[in-house]
């Protein structure tokens, strides 16, 4: 199944509608040249992430955005539309994270979101963990990063944890 939304809100958004299987595909961002340089001049400084007229010499033949950066473009999207502000208790990781295909800037950045496994906590039942496989895709539809990520989730009536 491959949708747009979920079947809730994210401000309603619990353990519950994270179902296996689901599909969803959201958020455009647009990669900025000025960013992906103030970025790696800061992170990571590689030739072919801060100098045009290197980059275009070295092995991408242009300027590409840091794999840490793309990352973070991501996250933003995640934050905007899978991630629930009600019931997000953080990640304890991250498994498989790939750089598939170099991020240019002025490419349009979306993210397809899909959930692998959903099951209750035994220790702690009033939350959950959702395994998903995160990707992100160019304005080709060409998948550019991936990871599978792990996120606790309250469940429906829990009370968010104070602290």
């Amino acid at each position: 199944m491959t949708d747009t939304t979920f079947p809730a809100d994210r401000t309603q958004r619990y353990f519950e509608d994270y179902t296996p299987g689901l599909v969803l595909e959201f958020g455009a961002t647009r990669v900025d040249e000025a960013e992906v340089v103030e970025f790696a001049l800061r992170f990571d400084p590689q030739p072919f992430h801060v100098d045009a007229e290197r980059a275009s010499e070295g092995p991408f033949g242009g300027l590409i955005a840091s794999g840490w950066h793309t990352g973070s473009l991501m996250m933003r999207l995640l934050v905007e539309h899978y991630l629930s502000p009600i019931a997000s208790l953080g990640s304890p990781g991250l498994d498989e994270v790939r750089w598939l295909a170099p991020v240019r800037p002025a490419d349009t950045l979306s993210v397809r979101v899909t959930i692998l496994e959903a099951r209750r906590s035994k220790s702690k039942p009033d939350r959950g963990l959702v395994r998903a496989l995160m990707e992100a895709l160019n304005q080709r539809g060409e998948v550019v990063m991936s990871m599978k990520a792990l996120n606790f989730t309250l469940c429906r009536g829990a009370v968010l944890p104070a602290g």
